[in-house]
This record gives C-alpha cells, structure tokens and sequence, in this order.
C-alpha cells in the first residue's frame, strides 16, 4: 500500500535549504524508490499551530518500510545535518487507506 511522507517546514535561509539539503536530499528520495508529489513555499494555516506560511514537501513510497529505509539510511542521516539551524520540521508518515466507492 502507497505511503506519503508529509513535512511542513518553516525555512529560515531559504537559498542554503535548497541550494545544500533540498538538493541532496532530492537525489536520494528518487535513490530509494521515492517521488515527491508536492513542494512549495507559502501554506496557509487553516487550524493549528504549526504551518502558516511553511513550505510543504509531499513524497510517495511504494509503502511505508520503503520511506522509513530512506528515513533511517545513514546517508539521509548524513544529508539532514545539511538543514540543521535553518530550517525547522515537521515530518509525519502515514500509510494510504482503501476507500471503498
């Protein structure tokens, strides 16, 4: 069953985040099997506390073992130090439901 990994990130150095771990971390979602479905600065905030003017990054995974083995690869590892003190994240995984109609 697909599985999505959302993250809401609120990006202090927009450039450095693109520019450093926006790009490694691009190459190796698409490494481990992944897809992204949505990146883009600018979410409104419609209830909650965390989000209002965050960019949202959405990727697919053929299932969720296939995103935590990017998650927990010591080469994402590696790649999150890239936004550590310019960025702050939200990450959630979540498993897609049959819905039936």
């Amino acid at each position: 069953m697909p599985a999505y990994m959302i993250v809401t990130a609120k990006i202090a150095d927009r450039d450095a985040f693109i520019n450093g771990y926006g790009m490694a971390a691009g190459k190796l979602v698409e490494q481990f099997g992944g897809k992204y479905v949505l990146r883009g600065p600018g979410a409104t905030l419609l209830e909650g506390d965390f989000g209002d003017g965050a960019s949202m990054v959405i990727s697919e995974w053929r299932d969720k073992a296939a995103a935590e083995a990017f998650w927990n690869s010591p080469d994402y590892a590696e790649v999150k130090k890239l936004r550590e003190g310019i960025a702050d994240c939200q990450v959630l995984l979540i498993e897609a439901a049959k819905i039936n109609g």
